[in-house]
């Protein structure tokens, strides 16, 4: 084993000591997890080294928690990602070409429609194809949402294999939004057509 990768470990043997690499690697839903509860490893200003300690990122950004909680985090994590899940088939048998789009109750977990099929690829990937009705995650779309829309709206993100799509549903519950989901498999994944935007289709006329 390559001595500069962290080994596995079980989250009973986390200690403070413990590194963030060493979780991580262990736990890989463990990032978000602990954004979700602490706002941590979201960006620049609330990130951590792998080499950081337990202890330190908790000195860092003033966690109270004890150390069974935090490891309580870690252990639910995978769990708190796949219940974000949403197949690809429960959106397409919905799809139209619309902003909202009707889901099946037990996908949507209230009934209501999923008002908001965000894609959180970039500009150039989104003209390339996109599910129908998609709308692309800008800055502006970012803020308004947070600012404006109701934390119980439906909101399906998704991406190309689904890492960003969990991210950014992560990143939305950390933010209070209760009825969010990630698609599973992201656009790989994906069996229905895709959208391609108007000057993209017309570069390739």
């Amino acid at each position: 084993m390559n001595p500069s990768q962290p080994s596995k470990i079980a989250a009973a043997d986390i200690t403070m000591q413990t590194t963030m690499g060493e979780i991580l690697t262990a736990y890989p839903a463990a990032r978000l997890g602990l954004f979700r509860k602490y706002h941590i490893g979201g960006c620049s200003a609330c990130g951590y080294k792998l080499e950081d300690t337990l202890e330190q990122v908790c000195l860092q950004y003033n966690i109270k928690d004890s150390l069974e909680a935090i490891v309580q985090v870690v252990r639910e994590s995978s769990e708190a990602e796949a219940k974000l899940l949403i197949l690809p088939a429960a959106i397409a048998s919905a799809a139209r070409p619309a902003p909202a789009l009707k889901l099946p109750e037990s996908e949507t977990g209230s009934g209501k429609p999923a008002d908001r099929i965000i894609d959180v690829r970039t500009l150039e990937e989104y003209e390339r194809g996109h599910i129908p009705g998609a709308q692309l995650l800008t800055v502006e779309l970012t803020f308004e949402a947070l600012d404006s829309w109701p934390k119980d709206t439906p909101i399906v993100f998704y991406s190309n294999t689904g890492k960003r799509g969990l991210e950014k549903a992560s990143f939305f519950m950390a933010y209070g939004f209760t009825n969010v989901r990630n698609m599973a498999g992201g656009l790989a994944a994906w069996p229905g057509e895709l959208e391609r935007s108007q000057s993209c289709t017309e570069a390739l006329s």
